[in-house]
């Protein structure tokens, strides 16, 4: 269960795994530092073993999705788990994260963000930028945002990696007046 909080804060949680504190505080200070929202991180959030594919050997986003839904209660504005498990939804063989569209829950995978899944040498600011740009684009989902035509709009669907790599870790200037209004119509 997650604890309450201001409702004006945003929560990072790990889910499922192992999440490094330098991680999470980045993203902390990306989030104030872009949006102007405080983040508060939580405790690790366990997940269920049914949101587990065997044979996919993947984890389904959005099981874990529906099992925060039911099962936390968190008084803050949005929550976003943080996970290294690899994330899948049916129609899809992965996604960097899913988020309920102007709802409260978002999930990022950290798995297909390091550089490392790719076969390429450690890169901490390709990742960092990486992971920045796909939990931008996740909140801008959780505040009623849907996809963007502009490909350096952080908003532009990413369906492979190069997607995410081109992408500007901000959003267009539509995106961004979209964002503020749904911001402020939110609190």
């Amino acid at each position: 269960m997650i604890s309450s909080i201001s409702s004006n804060h945003i929560i990072i949680a790990p889910i499922g795994s192992f999440i490094k504190d330098s991680i999470l505080k980045q993203l902390v200070e990306f989030i104030y530092d872009r949006c102007g929202l405080d983040c508060r991180i939580e405790a690790k959030v366990e997940i269920p073993d049914y949101c587990h594919n065997k044979i996919r050997g993947q984890y389904d986003s959005k099981e874990i999705l529906k099992y925060l839904i039911s099962h936390s209660h968190p008084k803050s504005l949005k929550f976003i788990g943080i996970t290294e498990l690899d994330l899948f939804v049916p129609i899809l063989k992965y996604v960097f994260g899913l988020s309920q569209i102007n709802g409260t829950f978002s999930i990022i995978s950290l798995h297909r963000l390091y550089p490392g899944f790719y076969n390429d040498p450690p890169n901490p600011n390709l990742f960092f930028s990486r992971m920045q740009k796909t939990t931008l684009h996740e909140l801008g989902h959780a505040f009623g945002l849907t996809h963007c035509r502009e490909k350096k709009c952080v908003m532009y669907s990413s369906i492979r990696i190069a997607d995410t790599d081109i992408k500007e870790s901000s959003f267009c200037s539509t995106c961004f007046e979209l964002f503020k209004w749904h911001r402020e119509n939110t609190k």
